[in-house]
């Protein structure tokens, strides 16, 4: 260390720079010019220390990083590097914090897009949710029950779900709830109305996509048929209903929703061998939700128009 005024000199630092930096705005040193000499005592204020403000390099190089991070499609990453830039919230991040953020926003990033896709594919014809269910209407619906459906174990064990009640009571809401709450733990759900599923596989058959739709049916995990047994089935849907529940059988899981109970569901599909062989695989290991009741929709609908009288 060089002392002002003696530029020749070299000095030996005695006191500990620590030291230093603990006595507040003024400080003391103390100086040896070489080992045995006399001390020497400077004293002095404590400087500011100014934050380095970026230069052009910096950020050109700040410019190139973002841009090669969205290059390579980090959507995320790069939205999250971006903002924390503008807001300055990289001071003073060692290097495995910024890299554990920047990973754990492109983590969050890609679920949920995989979310919002399944979503897409799924062709809900409800916007429902778990958390939206009315448990306070009585028509028998046990809260902890579809709780435990909500955990998705019934997927995992292939099992499938049976819903039944008058119309309007809300089985179709709640069908689409569990599968909606499919989607957010990872599984592929595909939504159906009977009659327009089997209008589809007809088209299907006279366009040659027939084939690729019972493939796509057969890859979901929760596959979601509602309004089961509304119309008549007749031998060419029996055979396509057969192929499906078949292939799904012990593999997959169903959620069935119908007006019907589920004794009257030999003589909708008809045929009694064939109806032997569907009802053995769909019904067998199927859990029950039996709602009773009001239909809902006549219920909101009459009390709305209270309102507007009162």
């Amino acid at each position: 260390m060089r002392v002002k005024g003696q530029s020749n000199m070299r000095a030996t630092l005695i006191t500990p720079l620590k030291q230093y930096w603990k006595t507040g705005m003024t400080f003391s040193l103390l100086l040896r010019s070489h080992p045995g000499s006399p001390t020497m005592k400077i004293s002095g204020v404590r400087p500011t220390i100014n934050k380095k403000q970026p230069d052009k390099k910096d950020k050109k190089m700040t410019k190139e990083t973002l841009e090669k991070i969205k290059k390579l499609h980090l959507w995320g990453m790069a939205r999250t590097y971006e903002t924390s830039l503008e807001n300055d919230k990289l001071t003073g991040l060692s290097a495995d914090e910024l890299l554990n953020m920047l990973v754990e926003a492109e983590w969050d990033e890609r679920q949920n897009r995989n979310i919002e896709r399944r979503l897409r594919n799924a062709r809900f014809r409800y916007q429902s949710c778990m958390e939206s269910i009315d448990y306070l209407t009585d028509r028998n619906l046990d809260r902890n029950q579809l709780q435990r459906f909500a955990e998705g174990s019934f997927i995992q064990k292939h099992e499938n779900i049976i819903i039944t009640g008058s119309t309007g009571i809300g089985k179709s809401y709640i069908a689409t709830a569990l599968g909606h709450q499919a989607c957010t733990m990872g599984f592929k759900v595909y939504y159906a109305n009977l009659g327009k599923l089997f209008s589809r596989l007809k088209m299907g058959k006279a366009d040659g996509s027939y084939l690729k739709e019972i493939s796509k049916i057969e890859r979901q995990d929760l596959l979601i048929i509602d309004d089961f047994g509304l119309l008549p089935i007749d031998s060419g849907n029996r055979a396509a209903l057969l192929e499906i529940v078949e292939d799904r059988h012990k593999k997959s899981s169903m959620i069935i929703t119908s007006q019907l109970p589920v004794n009257c569901w030999y003589e909708v599909i008809g045929e009694k061998t064939v109806a032997d062989a569907i009802l053995d695989r769909i019904v067998h290991d199927a859990h029950r939700i039996e709602l009773r009741g009001e239909s809902l929709r006549k219920t909101r609908y009459t009390q709305k128009k209270m309102e507007i009288l009162n």
